[in-house]
């Protein structure tokens, strides 16, 4: 039995995950001067994993949290404001699912113009 979550690998790893890491890969993106398709793709894929862990730290420290000590760690993690934290995974996956849709409908749109140009 835990006495505090806050100190727990599973809430450093959530930090890491949610926050630093995110904001690492946009700064490393904003400061690049062209970006390939590549990239892109894989960035929206690195958002969606990022999304699934985020996912996966919080349903674990729920349930460390039901066993802990300390009544501050139900509040965050077994509560309504638990749902509010859900939000960073939220616009992770939509954000990287956006990407790559951006990516794949620019390419059809390209290969729609190639087709007709070769076949009109």
């Amino acid at each position: 039995m835990t006495a505090n979550i806050f100190i727990e690998k599973e809430f450093i790893g959530l930090i890491l995950f949610s926050i630093v890491l995110p904001i690492f890969l946009y700064w490393f993106l904003w400061h690049r001067r062209a970006i390939s398709r590549f990239s892109v793709v894989l960035f929206g894929i690195g958002l969606i994993i990022i999304a699934g862990l985020d996912v996966f730290f919080l349903r674990l420290l729920a349930d460390i949290a039901k066993n802990s000590i300390s009544t501050i760690d139900d509040k965050f993690f077994n509560s309504e404001l638990s749902v509010a934290l859900y939000l960073f995974p939220a616009l992770y996956a939509g954000t990287g699912i956006n990407l790559i849709s951006h990516i794949l409908i620019n390419h059809l749109t390209k290969a729609e113009k190639k087709f007709d140009k070769v076949n009109g």
